[in-house]
């Protein structure tokens, strides 16, 4: 029986670290988007570990630079990796502390509830000609997830898991996020990014998800279930994945960005 690193108290920063650069790939695309100029008070919302965070450094060194994460584990090891800056614990739909010149928000959002309206009242947090920059998955019509919820869906899991598959927000259309940010952005970049990522094979497709997308799945399970669960999954990822001729497997993986930046002014009535 294989053993995933599944941790169901927190997220595990150890286990989000194992892809650390493909995922940190995406985070440095979206920065490499937001437009240069003076970028004075930094906040990277849902920091997780500090490799967003540590890209913001690198960029704006002179920068005021506040992590924030929902997760003490994240947290540990975003400070143990940049012990200057500063990181602090708490709910990024909640967070106003504002004006910010960059609002950044990498692979986070698709978390929240009614995420677009949190985007908008996020570009009321920004100073004039402030960016806000945001990444998110999109990747739940890919395998990966669609099998999470065809599993979840099953006679033996369908009792616990009814919820499992809400956890997430639907990633909207471009217009949903134009309209929602237009009122006070006047500059606003959408696009989508299929990225490829090689790897060893299904076990690797598993543990990358583990850290993310599956812990609604496995977190009402009991141990027993869990375990039947992820073996069910791993099957049904090495069907959906098949091997490359030379070794591995190829993970399509699409990704929606997003950057916005305000106005100068007010427009009237605003």
């Amino acid at each position: 029986m294989l053993h995933y690193n599944i941790n169901m108290d927190d997220w595990n920063a150890r286990a989000y670290r194992r892809f650390e650069a493909e995922r940190s790939r995406a985070a440095a695309d979206l920065l490499a988007r937001v437009p240069s100029g003076a970028r004075r008070r930094i906040v990277d919302l849902g920091c997780g570990p500090g490799n967003s965070t540590q890209l913001l450094a690198e960029r704006c060194p002179e920068g005021e630079i506040v992590g924030l994460d929902a997760s003490p584990d994240m947290l540990a090891s975003a400070r143990a990796r940049l012990p200057r800056l500063t990181f602090t614990q708490g709910d990024l739909a909640d967070w106003r502390g504002g004006p910010a010149d960059l609002i950044f928000a990498n692979a986070v959002l698709h978390w929240v509830p009614d995420h677009i309206a949190v985007m908008a009242r996020l570009a009321r947090e920004l100073a004039p000609l402030g960016c806000l920059a945001v990444q998110m998955p999109d990747n739940e019509n890919e395998p990966t997830h669609v099998l999470m919820r065809e599993i979840a869906a099953e006679p033996r899991f369908r009792d616990k898991l009814a919820q499992a598959g809400r956890a997430r927000e639907a990633i909207g259309a471009f217009a949903d996020y134009d309209a929602a940010l237009s009122p006070l952005c006047g500059e606003i970049d959408i696009w989508r990014t299929v990225y490829v990522h090689r790897l060893e094979g299904p076990d690797a497709i598993v543990a990358w998800v583990e850290s993310a997308g599956l812990r609604p799945f496995v977190a009402p399970l009991g141990a027993q279930e869990r375990a039947a669960f992820l073996a069910r999954y791993r099957d049904a990822i090495a069907g959906a994945y098949p091997p490359r001729a030379g070794g591995g497997v190829l993970l399509p993986f699409p990704r929606l960005f997003i950057v916005a930046s305000r106005r100068a002014q007010a427009l009237e009535g605003d």
